[in-house]
């Protein structure tokens, strides 16, 4: 039986080095890098950005933008989503993750919250397949490449609703 569980058991996250990443996934994470010191941060002091490319190959960029009303702020990955579709953009194909702290670098891979996990999971349903998420640390030292519906399994979306999204995965420039 032990040798049957081993079997079905089935790798959800895989760990790169930086050189053994295709070139769209380097420059993905670069783009989460550079987006990063933009980072409006004065509670938590912690900078992460967030790099979503679009199916035609757009980079949309962002950071976080904390709140004094904790509830209110808003993580990288969601402002990506919320300044893609700004301009026009529905559906992606990958989105990175990089952050570092005020005083330190991270040493682990960043990887995206509970909230920035379900709204990814409908950009998802929205793009009509899943999106790739690389997940670094700050020095790109620690790297590692999953889904959405990895990180995010039975994900609760339009499409458990049976929503049809075709209708918004146009472009609304």
């Amino acid at each position: 039986i032990k040798k049957e569980k081993q079997q079905r058991k089935v790798r959800l996250l895989h760990k790169f080095f930086y050189t053994e990443l295709r070139k769209e996934q380097q420059e993905l994470l670069e783009a989460a890098s550079k987006v990063m010191g933009t980072a409006y941060n004065p509670y938590s002091r912690f900078y992460v950005g967030a790099a979503l490319r679009t199916e035609s190959g757009i980079i949309v960029v962002a950071s976080n933008v904390e709140n004094a009303a904790y509830g209110s702020t808003i993580c990288a990955e969601r402002n990506a989503l919320g300044r893609g579709n700004a301009e026009g953009h529905r559906t992606y194909t990958a989105v990175a993750i990089v952050g570092r702290g005020e005083t330190f670098d991270v040493t682990t891979a960043v990887s995206p919250c509970g909230s920035c996990r379900q709204m990814l999971n409908e950009a998802a349903d929205v793009s009509g397949h899943d999106l790739e998420v690389i997940m670094s640390s700050t020095k790109m030292e620690n790297i590692v490449v999953s889904t959405i519906r990895n990180l995010l399994p039975l994900g609760f979306g339009p499409l458990t609703l049976g929503m049809d999204v075709s209708r918004y995965r146009e472009s609304r420039k």
